[in-house]
């Protein structure tokens, strides 16, 4: 069976792009699969480090304000339809996959038109727009979200969840490992606070402003800043003169992070919100406001409406993210609440469940 997977951008559609691919080869090693992506962007590295292959499209988005970007969006996206052409026509894929992002657009309109049987893969509680466009000749579209019939057409919706990295299943055994790797110290509560693949402004401002007040409680920090501001969270680390602060611009073993966190401060993009339903972390979640239809709020709020997590809004994070952190870490009860609540949401064999999809479809 060949496949082609086709999205990405950030983190939350590359890796359960990676996550469906590795269960699909996991229930068939012979299968072939062919990632496609966007040329520049993250999943071009992210991909061959996962072991796969990669051809990427020139396509870009169209920005929301005017800018003379702009004007290259057609021809960008007319070479990338011809290229993904020729990417299908010499592949010759059973099944082309979306996980949302700009390549996937291109990929799976060239594998309808050639006549392959096409699944998508929507990760967010509101639709994205490539996605409801590409609805209208997807065979099969995998969502993480009860109420997604309000996007697309029922007869093709099939609940799965999410699929997340295999390893963060095991976060709870990686403790031991993560405080080796991170330098932590097994007597004192730790902190993970991850913005996203490419860092959240506001929460790593609000975290610099109050670093001081997390290392005076003796609270362990694992921060993930993305790359852009890691050098100003470094400066910040050494002034302190403490050791309980790790900054970092991107984590790869991110299970062990997990398994040594007590506490996850965290955007709520939908990777992210799966993750942490996974691993039953307490969660304070600052979603990005300026994420299309406001997505991220959406998906926060499916958990604070279940008490399984909290809620800090991006413009009150400065304000308030410090004290409502500290004050979870001083609520033990809160906290075991939150886990409780939080892991009933978890759908581990999301992958699983997707990969049986695709091989359905492809007649497997």
């Amino acid at each position: 069976m060949n496949v082609i997977i086709s999205g990405g951008g950030t983190g939350g559609h590359i890796y359960p792009a990676i996550a469906i691919a590795n269960e699909l080869k996991a229930i068939d090693p012979a299968t072939e699969i062919l990632f496609v992506g966007a040329e520049g962007k993250m999943e071009m590295e992210k991909v061959p480090r996962a072991g796969y292959r990669i051809e990427g499209l020139p396509v870009v988005g169209i920005k929301r304000e005017l800018t003379l970007d702009n004007l290259a969006f057609p021809l960008k996206l007319g070479r990338s339809l011809l290229r993904a052409r020729q990417i299908v026509s010499r592949f010759q894929p059973d099944v082309a996959v979306g996980v949302g992002g700009y390549a996937s657009g291109p990929t799976l309109l060239a594998a309808s038109l050639a006549g392959v049987p096409t699944l998508i893969q929507e990760q967010n509680s509101y639709a994205g727009l490539t996605n409801k466009v590409l609805a209208r000749w997807a065979k099969r579209i995998c969502v993480a979200y009860p109420g997604m019939d309000a996007f697309f057409d029922a007869d093709k919706i099939r609940l799965t969840g999410n699929p997340v990295r295999s390893d963060i299943q095991f976060a709870d055994q990686q403790a031991e490992a993560g405080r080796a790797l991170f330098g932590l110290n097994s007597g004192r509560p730790t902190l993970l606070i991850i913005g996203g693949s490419q860092g959240a402004r506001t929460i790593n401002e609000s975290i610099e402003a109050g670093i001081r007040r997390f290392i005076d409680a003796g609270i362990q920090v694992i921060w993930q800043t993305g790359p852009a501001f890691i050098e100003r969270a470094q400066a910040a680390v050494t002034a302190t003169g403490s050791a309980l602060v790790k900054a970092y611009d991107f984590i790869y073993d991110i299970d062990k992070a997990y398994g040594v966190a007590d506490v996850v401060v965290s955007r709520a993009g939908a990777l992210s919100v799966s993750e942490l339903c996974l691993v039953g972390r307490p969660a304070i979640l600052v979603p990005f406001p300026a994420a299309a239809e406001d997505h991220q709020t959406k998906n926060a709020m499916a958990l604070v409406e279940r008490s399984a997590a909290l809620l800090v809004r991006d413009q009150e994070a400065r304000q308030q993210l410090i004290t409502t952190t500290l004050d979870l870490f001083a609520n033990p009860a809160r906290q075991q609440q939150l886990r409780t609540e939080i892991k009933t949401l978890a759908r581990p064999n999301a992958a699983r469940e997707i990969a049986e999809e695709v091989r359905k479809l492809a007649g497997m």
